[in-house]
């Protein structure tokens, strides 16, 4: 109780902060600042907090979003590190493992992705004989680079002080990556003469697909070194008890706690600027009507894309055009189906990956990531279960055409692919709902509903991607498209770079 009076306390000395979005990296943020004693209001269109993260229940079942794993949980990990701060206990999870189970075009037997290390080193030498000395190099790289980013280097810099925490984060042994920043995992795989195996180019593509939005040939090495990293011990994926709303209510309790306010369905039109800082922002409730909200900060859980459309004219011409010059991002179609147990194999993996034909894209239903709920786990009713299969998709396709047509195109087709590995009929399939990215947009406020992020390409990675700091004062950027990338706990890093960044402002 003497925290929370204390915190409470401070408010009235604390600058006034607004947060728009409360997916994970706006709840995270808000979170700590109100834990810091920062005065923080935070405003989100949607009518449940989460964002990406968030669920939705039909029938007896809860369905997560989009996110359906996290990393992070683990002693020292990201979420770890932040509830241990805000005093709030952790989800309930247990670990993936295998993290995912890929099945190539053709093949009835899974290439896993094994917790244990050397589980993991033996099945790849198995799958992918020769390719030791890549992998080698990945998990080099990945201990070289997760040390340094452990000691909580700000990237891109952007001032002295974030140029001053990279420089306390480097090590000699961090400059062994240096040599590697301007590496695809393409130009290793040529490099160890790997460039021509197919299985082990599309096991990769698939993975990466699902982390950098984009495949080998253009994801950096040194990013595609942690995502592929991450999984094994002592580190992991973690599957939440009861769903992914857990991770944003908990977050939700500690803001609402510390005084910080939380209004849902309260639509950010603009953020005004003036002398290069935010002054407020224009807000709309359901009702329709509107008011400007003063701020002396903003937080903006938002895409980039969707930041530089806030500021309207406001948005320095610069960071405009680097905006629109950005490769087009992906949407997803995802299937939502609500199954008898019986439905699912037995010792069936949390989650799954499949590509149906090595000449087809990697989505449009060629390619299918796919989240099974456990027995138990709080998702379906008893001997029941859900099945979530999420496919990349063209988010300019699906504002032409037949939109209706298009959306049972697709859904049939998915249930068709799926029907291959569980047994799908009129008996076992209890209930069937279906998202694209018009309702992404719709539900998320994602500009044209697209997912993921920034593609981890070499221009847009770590280093060379879109700063926390915007080039407007006081105006803070977190999420997805920033340094570390998607997941939630690659926007909750993000979130905490923002709050450590604000502090030293202070100073």
């Amino acid at each position: 109780m003497a925290s929370e009076q204390g915190s409470a306390g401070r408010k009235s000395a604390g600058r006034k902060v607004v947060v728009i979005g409360a997916g994970i990296g706006g709840l995270t943020a808000g979170a700590l600042l109100a834990h810091r004693g920062y005065n923080v209001m935070m405003l989100d269109q949607a009518i449940v907090p989460g964002g990406c993260a968030s669920t939705f229940k039909r029938k007896g079942f809860t369905f997560d979003v989009g996110a359906t794993q996290v990393a992070g949980l683990e002693s020292g990990g990201i979420h770890h590190r932040i509830f241990s701060e805000l005093n709030i206990a952790l989800p309930d999870a247990t670990f993936c493992d295998p993290a995912c189970a890929v099945y190539l075009p053709g093949e009835t037997q899974p290439i896993n992705v094994w917790r244990d290390p050397e589980q993991w080193k033996a099945e790849r030498q198995r799958q992918f004989p020769g390719s030791e000395p890549f992998w080698q190099l990945l998990a080099d790289l990945f201990h070289r680079s997760w040390a340094f980013q452990m000691r909580d280097p700000v990237l891109p810099p952007r001032n002295i002080w974030d140029l001053w925490q990279l420089t306390k984060a480097l090590r000699p042994a961090t400059l062994l990556t240096v040599p590697h920043t301007f590496s695809t995992v393409g130009d290793a795989l040529q490099g160890y003469g790997l460039e021509r195996d197919r299985r082990l180019k599309t096991f990769l593509d698939l993975q990466l697909k699902l982390y950098s939005q984009v495949d080998a040939n253009e994801t950096a090495l040194l990013y595609a070194a942690t995502a592929l990293g991450v999984s094994q011990q002592p580190h992991g994926l973690f599957h939440l008890q009861g769903s992914m709303q857990v991770l944003s209510d908990r977050l939700v309790k500690s803001l609402e706690r510390d005084g910080g306010t939380l209004l849902m369905r309260h639509t950010v039109e603009r953020i005004h600027t003036q002398d290069n800082r935010p002054t407020g922002v224009t807000v709309r409730n359901q009702n329709g009507e509107t008011w400007l909200e003063p701020a002396d900060q903003v937080v903006a859980n938002v895409t980039v894309q969707d930041l530089v459309r806030l500021l309207g004219e406001d948005a320095p011409q610069g960071y405009g055009r680097r905006v629109e010059k950005l490769p087009p991002a992906s949407g997803a179609f995802v299937i939502y189906l609500g199954v008898e147990r019986s439905a699912i194999p037995e010792n069936c993996p949390p989650h799954l990956q499949f590509l149906y034909d090595y000449d087809g894209p990697i989505g449009e239903n060629n390619s299918l990531f796919v989240s099974v709920s456990h027995p138990g786990d709080g998702r379906a009713p008893d001997g029941q279960a859900t099945i979530i299969a999420s496919s990349f998709t063209d988010v300019k396709a699906w504002q032409q055409g037949d939109y209706d047509a298009m959306k049972q195109q697709y859904a049939e087709a998915a249930i068709a692919r799926l029907g291959q590995f569980f047994n799908l009929n009129s008996d076992t399939v209890i209930y069937q709902e279906a998202a694209t990215p018009q309702t992404f947009q719709r539900y998320t406020a994602r500009d044209q509903g697209i997912v993921g992020g920034i593609g981890q390409r070499i221009p847009t990675f770590g280093p060379f991607g879109f700063a926390n700091r915007t080039p407007v004062d006081h105006l803070w950027l977190v999420g997805d498209s920033t340094h570390p990338g998607e997941g939630t706990a690659g926007v909750s890093y993000s979130a905490l770079t923002v709050v450590r960044q604000i502090e030293a402002s202070k100073k």
